[in-house]
């Protein structure tokens, strides 16, 4: 396992990673603050996944936190201490560049949740390819409690789960269950937290087992087409078919198939 720190918190090692098999795992780390979001813990992970992003040896990521949560959101503290307008500007920003590194990575990226998600944290998920939490996991929107409606959490949320599911984590901020981030969308599935690991480490095993220039081309058109419309979707959709089609990993997928074999991937 190793630690990936930045020159906002020197030598501290806010995001571990530890890769097995095709999958890299990312830990927000910083269990005391409930892995808050600070400046150095986004730059920290943001440099992970960048890092990811031209790791043809990594197939699938797990993001997941140290100690009892998950993330708690923004840290309010370092928010306060430079009440400015710039500073604000430059931290959603900061987030907003994040948030979409995720979505852009090639490889799928996998929540997995065993405590509260909270705020930024909530989003994180939210954002997160495929979502994976414990039983006793616990989400939240509750910025309108203490006057600072969640905005930037509401754009993942809302791509996320429903309208009026959405609408009443944002305007009530209570905490929801997992079974309820299960119902409504914001998780693939909640199981009992003694199997968590187990279950998100099958998922990104089966995951890893596919050509990865195929997720990295469904990934990235997944996003693509989503906000188009349907005509749109569907031509653009076309022309990624026929360029996947195109590539060996699909030919060579195609030809196991009917020869009843396992395919061999090379990635091209």
């Amino acid at each position: 396992m190793s630690a990936i720190s930045t020159p906002h918190d020197a030598g501290a090692p806010l995001v571990l990673r530890d890769d097995r098999e095709g999958v890299a795992t990312l830990t927000l780390n910083r269990p005391k603050a409930r892995n808050a979001l600070s400046v150095g813990l986004m730059a920290a992970l943001q440099d992970a996944l960048e890092a990811i992003h031209d790791d043809r040896s990594v197939r699938a990521v797990i993001l997941t936190g140290a100690g009892p949560a998950f993330c708690a959101g923004h840290d309010l503290k370092e928010m306060r201490a430079t009440p400015t307008r710039d500073s604000y500007e430059a931290l959603f920003a900061q987030c907003a560049k994040l948030m979409l590194t995720v979505n852009r990575v090639r490889q799928p990226v996998i929540a997995k949740v065993a405590g509260i998600a909270t705020a930024a944290g909530c989003q994180l998920v939210a954002t997160c390819d495929l979502a994976y939490c414990a039983d006793s996991a616990r989400f939240a929107t509750p910025g309108v409690n203490i006057g600072l409606f969640c905005s930037t959490p509401m754009v993942a949320l809302t791509r996320a789960v429903g309208r009026k599911a959405a609408m009443e984590m944002l305007l009530l901020g209570d905490l929801i269950d997992a079974d309820e981030a299960e119902r409504i969308g914001l998780v693939n599935q909640a199981v009992p937290a003694h199997q968590l690991d187990e279950v998100v480490a099958a998922v990104a095993g089966k995951i890893a087992s596919k050509s990865p220039l195929t997720l990295a081309v469904g990934k990235e058109a997944f996003y693509r087409q989503i906000d188009l419309d349907v005509e749109a979707a569907y031509a653009y959709a076309a022309k990624v078919m026929t360029e996947n089609m195109m590539a060996e990993d699909a030919a060579e997928g195609i030809d196991a198939f009917i020869g009843k074999r396992e395919p061999v991937w090379c990635g091209r």
